[in-house]
């Protein structure tokens, strides 16, 4: 039953993604359209918005459908990491857009074009509708994801451009105001920056093989360290398998009275780091007090301690 259950939240989660995948074409194509009767930059900026978070929401659907295939000889960590990469590729876009949407604002900042107001308000509209929907869709999905988080800001990101467009169309339309245009467009490429740039920080950080930001490396080796039978612990590396998937490999040093009992003070390692740290794999190589590793550091390259390793227990 749980897994018919999963089987089905994965299904309506792709159907989500489908629906908005949609939407955001449609919606592109008419507002490119509208921009380029109406002369109004900040439609066609918002188009080019719409359009990479079509491209966006192409590239998470790919990912989410990649991502439940098994391990295999190619991948025997599994496929899941690929939403972490379809995130990257999602904001370094929003990025590129962002640059691209400031010079263009700034340039006709200089020489604000005419602008046909009522064309920009009803395109405007139509997208507040359509982008408030598709972050909508997948609003549900995005808190335990990377991948659908990228989507979920592009969504948001785009509602919030198309209201500022409206709010542009209307101070045009009542006042002739043309200067609105460019100054939407870049307010718009500004807030499509500041959220790429402060979210891009996680996955980077996972695909570099970074800590889990939601552990503390150190207090965690103290308290292996802590454990009965161990000496002390080096050669630590922690990192994100996947994006909700710790790991764990490290050098275990143990005391003779720990020595003869590996296979218990094993048993104790992988409970504490489970119930402490929600690691899920951890692989162990145990060495004897007497024969470890002189001056190990905590963190150090699988280099630096080839050639001269002791005769240990590998877990």
């Amino acid at each position: 039953m749980a897994h018919s259950h999963n089987h089905a939240g994965l299904e309506s989660g792709d159907l989500r993604v489908s629906v908005a995948i949609w939407a955001n074409a449609l919606l592109t194509v008419a507002q490119i359209i509208g921009g380029v009767v109406s002369g109004s930059l900040a439609l066609i900026a918002d188009a080019l918005h719409n359009f990479s978070d079509m491209a966006s929401l192409i590239i998470a659907y790919a990912a989410r459908r990649i991502a439940r295939r098994p391990p295999d000889r190619h991948m025997t960590f599994g496929y899941a990491r690929v939403e972490v990469v379809a995130a990257l590729i999602n904001y370094t876009t929003l990025i590129v857009i962002g640059l691209y949407l400031f010079y263009e604002g700034a340039m006709r900042l200089v020489s604000p074009p005419e602008v046909a107001g009522w064309t920009v308000v009803i395109l405007g509209v139509v997208a507040l509708l359509v982008d408030t929907l598709t972050a909508l869709l997948t609003w549900s999905m995005q808190k335990g994801s990377v991948n659908i988080r990228a989507l979920f800001l592009h969504n948001l990101s785009d509602a919030l451009a198309s209201a500022a467009v409206v709010a542009g169309g209307t101070l045009i339309l009542l006042y002739d105001w043309r200067v609105v245009d460019p100054i939407v467009t870049v307010v718009i490429a500004g807030y499509i920056l500041y959220l790429s740039v402060t979210e891009i920080g996680a996955p980077i950080r996972t695909l570099m093989l970074g800590s889990p930001p939601d552990i503390d490396a150190m207090a965690l080796i103290e308290q292996l360290c802590a454990l009965d039978g161990v000496a002390a612990v080096h050669h630590v590396h922690l990192w994100q398998m996947q994006e909700h998937s710790a790991a764990l490999d490290c050098h275990v040093v143990l005391t003779d009275d720990g020595w003869p009992r590996q296979e218990a003070v094993k048993v104790e390692i992988k409970r504490m780091l489970r119930e402490r740290a929600d690691v899920s794999h951890s692989s162990l190589e145990f060495e004897h007090i007497d024969r470890a590793h002189a001056d190990a550091q905590t963190y150090c390259d699988a280099k630096t301690v080839m050639g001269d390793a002791p005769q240990g227990g590998k877990i």
